[in-house]
């Protein structure tokens, strides 16, 4: 069958991953045993059906013959695949749009779904700066694209822990900045995102080593995705996620608390805007 021609990836795993878990009922098989023939876990197959996970190649041409489905998951899976996002991210991008639950700590810069469009372009214009006008304006339009999360007035849920360093580096400039900030303000202040920032005077604290993004799901096990440059491993695995979990939770008692960290953000944005380097500021 041929799914709608106007459904984006998400979109189409989503569907995708219906037809499995009704294709694996079909079979008389659980989640755990269609696993066991694919060598991944249960839960990973669980993933696969609530349309959080890719199906890869392999996978699908396996699943077309274990569950007998003609080759539909060859034939689906290579549009469902297809991502405006960057390989190494495309997979959690993909999986943050489902979810109802995403809690992010971002050491050097403003996440990614709180940036305004000029913030986003001079992040992607220091990463390539080399890159075409029309390459860096269609990587911010799939930023801002990702942003629209936030439309909906409660979901999902994003909890954001920022810090101090992401919001003093002048990214792009002060009036950029201060445009940034006080679009996160904007958001904290009415009650869309709730926002903490890490200060420096945290001294060492639990996520030195980087970003953290934790996403939660309805009806699929939680994921941790963690980011370098050009890098990213997003994984299930339930050691690796509660570990991941407890750092998050250290980081949310290390930083200042959501009033203190909005006021601290407003102050920071006016300064950006109104003060003059050349005065010291």
């Amino acid at each position: 069958m041929s799914g709608p021609k106007d459904l984006d990836p998400s979109s189409r795993r989503v569907m995708i991953g219906e037809e499995l878990r009704h294709a694996r009922e079909r079979a008389a098989l659980t989640q755990q045993a269609l696993g066991e023939q694919l060598f991944v876990s249960g839960s990973y197959v669980g993933q696969l059906e609530a349309g959080t996970r890719r199906i890869l190649p392999d996978m699908a041409l396996r699943l077309d013959e274990i569950l007998d489905c003609g080759g539909f998951f060859v034939r689906h899976c290579t549009k469902a695949n297809r991502s405006k996002h960057p390989e190494h991210f495309a997979e959690a991008a993909e999986a943050e749009a489902v979810a109802i639950e995403i809690r992010q700590y971002e050491s050097l810069l403003i996440p990614g779904l709180l940036q305004t469009p000029d913030y986003a372009r001079a992040v992607f214009l220091a990463y390539q700066p080399t890159a075409p006008e029309s390459v860096i304006d269609e990587l911010v339009a799939n930023r801002m694209e990702r942003a629209h999360l936030l439309d909906h007035p409660t979901k999902p849920l994003l909890w954001a822990v920022i810090d101090e360093a992401a919001l003093r580096r002048e990214t792009g400039g002060r009036a950029v900045m201060g445009e940034a900030l006080a679009h996160v303000a904007a958001l904290a202040r009415r009650r869309r995102v709730i926002v903490q920032v890490l200060p420096f005077t945290t001294g060492a604290h639990a996520s030195l080593s980087g970003s953290l993004n934790l996403m939660q799901f309805k009806d699929a096990p939680p994921l941790s995705f963690v980011e370098a440059s050009g890098m990213g491993q997003l994984t299930d695995d339930p050691a690796t996620v509660t570990r991941h979990q407890l750092s998050y939770d250290l980081l949310r008692a290390d930083a200042l608390t959501p009033r203190k960290s909005l006021a601290l953000i407003e102050s920071m944005a006016e300064d950006y805007v109104h003060e003059d380097p050349e005065l010291g500021a």
